[in-house]
């Protein structure tokens, strides 16, 4: 009896560390959401004049659309079982990359995220995750994305997301866009600021690259104005953001697509890229989006890893929260090779495979 009453009063207490874990998360949100709130009020709200020198600050954070359902209700319903607070993980794939989506899923369901949906581009994949309790949703018929969904390769199939999207943030969503050479080690909505139209991983492999730099350009052939500075940043990786469901967010969508239709030719990546960061100048209309750069070692791309982290013993304690392997073509080996170092503890799984590719 004793025993039993051990086990029971364990249990109960597991339950409760939960309840107190998801309180504390939803305090945390509502406390943010309330700060954004009045800092939207402020700015959006009756005039006012600057305060003193060092306390004005802008708005960063846009106001959310208001949800239509009517956009897709099949799609409505099921995410409102699959999301967790208007939140979730998305990826598309085929039977391309079928091997490293039961990688991928398997990471989640590891790491106990239960918020995550898989868009099945072919009948296939459906009925693949179906097999794995994994949650899929299938479009309804549309020619122009189902000829690329079912048998296009890896930058044909990352572009049609944009188009695929639209409907989740009109639907009042904040997604996480995932691609499937991805490895989860912790959850990833734990480490969001959600303070930004999008916040992205970035293909940066140091402060510098990551986060920005002024960069001189010399040129001896005029004389005392030889130097002229120039600010760099490497880009986002278009395979691993978060976009919050608002305006300038959907603009971005629209104008990625738009271009990518009208460009078949482009690379999906560079395309995000320009329309998020490039000016407004003649001829053309800058977008207006808030944007932030993620931490390039919680969210870890395969050179930082590789190149880096490995050979260092202080970086190889760290637990990043993904690894997304996007710098190699030998993806699915190397997925496998980070679960065995980061989730198994096999210190040498990384050690076979070099800096670059082959």
């Amino acid at each position: 009896m004793l025993k039993s009453e051990i086990v029971s009063l364990s249990e109960k207490n597991s339950e409760l560390k939960k309840q107190v874990r998801d309180l504390t998360e939803r305090l945390q949100l509502a406390e943010q959401g309330k700060d954004q709130a009045q800092k939207q009020f402020l700015v959006l709200g009756e005039q006012h004049k600057a305060g003193p020198f060092g306390t004005v600050k802008a708005l960063r954070t846009n106001p959310t659309v208001v949800p239509d359902d009517s956009v897709n209700p099949r799609l409505a319903k099921i995410l409102e079982k699959v999301a967790v607070r208007k939140e979730l993980i998305v990826a598309l794939a085929n039977s391309n990359v079928k091997e490293m989506l039961e990688v991928w899923f398997s990471s989640i369901k590891r790491v106990g995220i239960p918020n995550y949906l898989v868009i099945a581009l072919d009948d296939h994949i459906e009925e693949f995750c179906k097999s794995n309790d994994v949650p899929v949703y299938k479009r309804d018929p549309d020619a122009g994305i189902d000829a690329v969904g079912r048998s296009g390769g890896n930058h044909a199939v990352s572009g049609l997301k944009f188009r695929i999207l639209r409907e989740f943030l009109q639907l009042g969503y904040s997604v996480l866009l995932s691609d499937v050479d991805i490895i989860y080690l912790q959850n990833p909505f734990n480490h969001l600021y959600r303070d930004s139209d999008v916040e992205s991983m970035t293909d940066g492999h140091n402060n510098m690259t990551a986060y920005g730099y002024n960069d001189v350009f010399d040129e001896p052939a005029m004389g005392w104005a030889r130097y002229a500075h120039t600010m760099r940043i490497w880009v986002y990786n278009s395979g691993f953001f978060f976009i919050r469901p608002t305006i300038p967010s959907i603009e971005l969508l629209d104008r990625v697509a738009d271009r990518l239709a009208k460009q078949p030719n482009s690379w999906d990546q560079a395309v995000f890229n320009e329309e998020l960061f490039f000016p407004s100048h003649p001829g053309y209309e800058g977008l207006h989006a808030a944007k932030r750069t993620m931490d390039f070692y919680m969210f870890m791309n395969s050179k930082v890893l590789f190149k880096t982290v490995r050979k260092d013993a202080k970086l190889k304690k760290l637990k990043p929260v993904i690894v997304h392997v996007n710098y190699h073509p030998d993806k699915l080996r190397r997925m496998k090779a980070v679960v065995e170092f980061f989730v198994n503890g096999k210190q040498d799984a990384l050690d076979p495979y070099p800096d670059g590719s082959e």
